[in-house]
């Protein structure tokens, strides 16, 4: 008769980790009361803090990073006969509804209140149960080395560095199964490279105020661009990891790399803090203070925004146009020169409405799938009109604060012929025009500014209207 398999979960079944995910979830419900894992952990070790993320934290299996291989492997197994038993140090509560989810599984052990059942204590559970080499054991990672040596056969997943080495020195390994995407293609889509074309605006300044000649200028403006990009890059890690559940039942967002499983967790928790760190570094050994402020401005927003106020309706738009204005105010600190009231107007106005342009998207997606309300959003289905009128609104009025700028006294010092500026004026009305009907359509898959660096006529519109500057000096 056919020997029983065991199941890890953690890397092998799932890939993810719900200690992780039970943390950030519990962080994203109830921020205030960040520190209490850490109280948990410290009075009751690792089985008490699994334990009360597992009473305060909702975890919904249903979209878990499910291997499809191994479960249909198993799934293969299990019609053949062979008895299924899934062993994981995660809580007790979560593996029985993963177990439940699944229905392939006979049997569950896992971590309870006073067992963490992880590396020795899984291997004696599971001999006390079966008997030595009465099992065979599938698993990732280097606590399950100790389980495979008590195995029959061996079954490894998606081995951690050093694991497939150490579980053939057993000599049992049955067969490895390896499915992970190339890893410089997924840490690329995880920093969101392509989104530092946002960072360009940090450039804004030191155009705007003539100074692209003056090199001292333009290297303090790469170094401040490399730093904002960093720390952004750990903003959407932060964000993905809070954001596991809502990403994972969004038609897009579910193919992220932390959503999907492609990477695993723990890089995230290590990355994001990393990432923050070197930014904040280069930044207060190469830039002014200033500079160090907004940055610092920019996450604690970031921060609130991703755990509280992109929930509350217009709250985030808003905060999304401070955002991209943030990096022009960093720009210009960064180069020590004075913002003026024209170019934050123009900015702000702009800068909502393609904020709402990224969210009428979102709305517009979710109407599409016959869904009345936004998941982790405040919005409804029936707000789209009003949604459009406030973002065309808030474009053309930036196009109108231009206008003013150029009848305005001090402009005549920058410009030889600043009336010339007045041929911008149709062309931003033009675009922003554009812009909102492809939303309307549905076309607008990507953030709009990331969205302008990829398509043609919007390349054609900013090469026009900086030809128009330039012959405006």
């Amino acid at each position: 008769m056919s020997k029983p398999i065991v199941v890890d979960l953690d890397g092998t079944l799932i890939h993810s980790d719900v200690l992780v995910e039970s943390g950030f979830a519990f962080l994203k419900s109830t921020p205030l009361r960040f520190y209490q894992p850490f109280q948990w952990l410290a009075n009751g070790g690792k089985s008490a803090l699994k334990t009360r993320l597992a009473e305060n934290a909702d975890i919904d299996v249903t979209v878990l990073p499910y291997d499809k291989q191994v479960i249909d492997w198993l799934s293969h197994e299990r019609a053949a006969g062979r008895t299924l038993a899934l062993a994981t140090a995660s809580h007790e509560s979560f593996a029985r509804r993963i177990a439940e989810h699944l229905g392939i599984f006979d049997k569950v052990f896992a971590t309870n209140e006073h067992t963490n059942l992880s590396a020795n204590a899984k291997r004696d559970t599971l001999v006390a149960e079966y008997g030595e080499k009465g099992f065979d054991y599938v698993g990732n990672s280097h606590d399950d080395v100790s389980v495979w040596q008590s195995a029959d056969r061996a079954y490894v997943v998606n081995p951690h560095s050093g694991v497939e080495r150490a579980a053939r020195k057993q000599g049992n390994v049955e067969r490895v199964f390896e499915n992970r995407p190339p890893s410089l293609k997924v840490w690329a889509k995880s920093l969101r490279l392509h989104q530092w074309l946002k960072n360009v605006l940090i450039f804004v300044p030191l155009l705007a105020g003539h100074h692209v000649a003056e090199l001292p200028l333009v290297v303090m403006a790469l170094i401040a661009f490399l730093a904002f990009g960093l720390c952004a890059s750990s903003v959407y890690l932060l964000n993905d990891l809070v954001d596991l559940d809502d990403d994972r039942h969004h038609p897009v967002k579910r193919n992220r790399p932390l959503a999907s499983g492609a990477m695993p967790l723990i890089w995230g928790v290590l990355l994001f803090p990393i990432l923050l760190i070197a930014a904040f570094t280069l930044a207060g050994v190469f830039l002014p203070w200033r500079f160090c402020a907004v940055l610092a401005g920019y996450y604690v927003v970031t921060l609130a925004y991703s755990l509280a106020f992109k929930k509350q309706v217009m709250i985030d738009v808003v905060l999304l146009a401070a955002l991209y204005t943030a990096r022009i105010i960093a720009g210009a600190a960064a180069i020590s020169v004075n913002l003026t009231f024209w170019l934050l107007a123009f900015s702000m106005f702009l800068f909502l409405s393609l904020a709402l342009v990224k969210r009428y998207a979102e709305i517009h997606l979710m109407q599409k799938e016959g869904r009345t309300s936004a998941r982790g959003r405040g919005y409804l289905a029936s707000d789209l009109p009003l949604l459009a009128s406030l973002g065309a609104s808030s474009g053309y009025l930036s196009v109108m604060v231009l206008a003013l700028y150029v009848q305005d006294v001090n402009t005549a010092r920058l410009y030889s012929h600043p009336h010339a500026i007045w041929l911008v004026c149709p062309l931003l009305l033009y675009w922003i025009s554009r812009t909102w009907i492809i939303t309307h359509r549905g076309n607008m898959k990507d953030d709009p500014i990331v969205f302008a660096a990829r398509d043609v006529t919007s390349l054609i519109v900013v090469a026009l209207c900086g030809v128009v500057f330039w012959l405006a000096t």
